[in-house]
C-alpha cells in the first residue's frame, strides 16, 4: 500500500481531496518501530506531528520517586501527538509515549502542515476534534486519580477498555489503576455476583454494560 493510500485510509485525513493529499505525502513519512520504543520524552518540542497507523501507544508521566504513572491509551487511527498552543510551529510533549505492540506512526511536518492546511483552514475543525478527545481522555484520568473509588476505577476500564483489560496481567492493571491486586479480585468477584461481568477462562465478558457504566458515571454526576 502506498503512502497516499495509507494516509486516506485514516480517519483524520478523510475530508482531503486528491490534490491536498499529495501535498500532505510530499511532507510525510511513516517509520516502523518496534514493541518498547519510546517515541518521545515529555518537555521535549518537536516539529512533528505523529499519527498511529496501527499498534498500541501509552502514555505515562514519571513522578518525583521515579513511579510511572499510567495517563491514557492511544490507539491505530488516532493522534499521538498534544498539541496545546495552535499558534506555535512546534509541538511540547506534556507526557512520555511508548509503543507498546509493534507499531507504524505517521510523521509530518508540523511547521508545514500549517501552512499548507491549517493557516488556510483546511482541516482545523479535524484537528479541533482531536484536541477534545484528549482533553476528555484527561477528564477521565482526573476522575480516576481524585474521585473514583477502587469499584469505580475498574469499572469504568472494563467498560471503556475491555479487550486491554483481558490483554494485561491482573498485577499490571492494579498499578495502573493505583489499587492492590486483592482489591482488583474483589471488585470483580462482587461485579460477578451482581451479574455485572462473568469470568470466563479468566477473561471477563460484560453481561450488564449499563449497570456497569452507572457504577462510575454516579460518582461524576454526584
Amino acid at each position: 500500500m502506498s503512502l497516499k493510500d495509507i494516509i486516506k485510509s485514516q480517519t483524520f485525513f478523510s475530508s482531503l481531496n486528491d490534490a491536498e493529499l499529495d501535498k500532505l505525502v510530499s511532507i510525510s513519512v511513516i517509520h516502523h518501530y518496534e514493541k518498547d520504543y519510546i517515541l518521545y520524552y515529555e518537555h521535549i518540542n518537536t516539529n512533528e506531528l505523529l499519527f498511529l497507523i496501527d499498534g498500541l501507544a501509552k502514555a505515562y508521566k514519571i513522578d518525583k520517586h521515579n513511579n510511572e504513572t499510567f495517563l491514557y491509551y492511544i490507539y491505530a487511527d488516532s493522534m499521538i501527538s498534544e498539541v496545546s498552543d495552535i499558534d506555535s510551529e512546534r509541538l511540547s510533549s506534556f507526557s512520555n509515549m511508548q509503543l507498546i505492540d509493534d507499531s507504524r506512526v505517521l510523521s509530518i511536518n508540523y511547521k508545514k502542515f500549517k501552512e499548507y492546511f491549517l493557516n488556510k483552514n483546511i482541516m482545523c475543525k479535524d484537528l479541533t476534534r482531536e484536541i477534545i478527545k484528549r482533553s476528555l481522555q484527561l477528564q477521565s484520568l482526573v476522575n480516576r486519580e481524585f474521585i473514583f473509588d477502587a469499584v469505580s476505577k475498574v469499572s469504568m476500564m472494563l467498560h471503556d477498555d475491555l479487550k486491554m483489560f483481558n490483554k494485561l496481567k491482573r498485577h499490571d492493571i492494579s498499578l495502573m489503576l493505583h489499587i492492590q491486586p486483592a482489591t482488583l479480585s474483589r471488585v470483580l468477584n462482587r461485579l460477578k455476583r451482581n451479574n455485572i461481568i462473568d469470568i470466563i477462562h479468566g477473561k471477563v465478558e460484560i453481561t450488564d454494560a449499563i449497570a456497569l457504566q452507572n457504577i462510575y458515571k454516579d460518582k461524576t454526576d454526584d
